[in-house]
């Protein structure tokens, strides 16, 4: 399955496994690699040297190539650029700021850098940048989102239109099926978050595990637009925000509410109360628990069939 994307990271698979915080340690990321797609490790929850820690260990356990994804927001972005560099990593995605601020520096390093957009707008900012990549994400996609609130096949092809590098669908994509509609919308590559949330290998806790497989549609929802767009599973910390804004609360009260470290709470510790549980609407077709390898076959053998029953049309 060659392609731009399959030979820019030197991959099997046009599959990227998203670096999801509090998800993506590295042996996920070790078990998507060692299958054949891009097994990313999500640095956004990480202290400088546990992010060190999981890219040594990820080295032993897979010798395919593999990623780190870093928020730019993140308070030592310094420290964990310099690890990143250290540890000799050749694949960045970076999110959440101006692609500027260090495209030019890993690329000088050898290092190849995608970033991730939510817009036609910022997709063109990311290509002026240099990056070899952009992951286009839309609305339906978990975590933190984009204030655009355009669909994920609303965006592919408007950013195809306008872009001369690689694009890389993301946001609601979770099966053969959504990979197979993403590339034939114009993605050269699709980055797959939720479905890999809900495997053995994912450092989530289980109660966090649990509960993506129960949610139906509805059960998700984009908040906090005014601190940073994030779509969550309705519990009772949901219903405590939205609560919240019945009184047209200040940025400080809907800080002051959400508090320090509530994703974790909620991701990593399995408080399904009181913490944030992030997930994409896709949740709402992941009915199990498996091997990240079980779900890099389903998606394959999946996306082949459909592909060659449409051909037959």
């Amino acid at each position: 399955m060659k392609n731009k994307i399959t030979q820019l990271f030197n991959i099997k698979y046009p599959i990227i496994q998203g670096g999801m915080i509090w998800v993506s340690g590295y042996k996920l990321a070790a078990a998507v690699s060692n299958e054949g797609g891009l097994g990313l490790i999500g640095a956004g929850s990480m202290y400088p040297e546990v992010l060190r820690e999981h890219i040594q260990k990820c080295k032993k356990a897979t010798g395919k190539p593999f990623g780190v994804n870093v928020p730019m927001l993140y308070p030592q972005i310094d420290e964990i650029m310099d690890i990143i560099i250290e540890e000799g990593v050749k694949i960045v995605f970076t999110s959440a700021g101006n692609p500027k601020t260090w495209t030019s520096h890993l690329k000088e390093k050898g290092i190849t850098v995608v970033h991730v957009v939510s817009s036609v707008k910022f997709a063109l900012k990311a290509q002026n940048a240099g990056v070899d990549a952009v992951v286009c994400e839309g609305f339906e996609a978990g975590g933190h989102n984009g204030r655009e609130e355009t669909t994920t096949f609303a965006l592919i092809p408007m950013v195809k239109e306008q872009l001369e590098i690689p694009v890389i669908a993301a946001g609601g994509i979770g099966s053969g099926k959504g990979m197979l509609a993403a590339m034939v919308l114009g993605a050269d590559a699709v980055q797959i978050g939720s479905r890999f949330a809900a495997t053995e290998e994912s450092s989530a806790h289980a109660n966090f595990k649990e509960s993506i497989v129960a949610v139906k549609d509805g059960d998700t929802h984009l908040t906090l637009k005014e601190l940073a767009p994030v779509r969550l599973i309705k519990n009772k910390f949901f219903e405590e925000v939205q609560e919240l804004y019945q009184k047209k609360p200040s940025i400080d009260d809907l800080k002051e509410l959400l508090g320090r470290a509530r994703a974790k709470k909620g991701m990593f510790e399995g408080d399904l109360d009181n913490g944030e549980l992030e997930i994409g609407q896709i949740a709402g077709l992941i009915h199990d628990i498996k091997p990240a390898k079980e779900v890099l076959e389903d998606i394959i053998t999946e996306f082949e069939k459909v592909k060659a029953n449409v051909s037959r049309l």
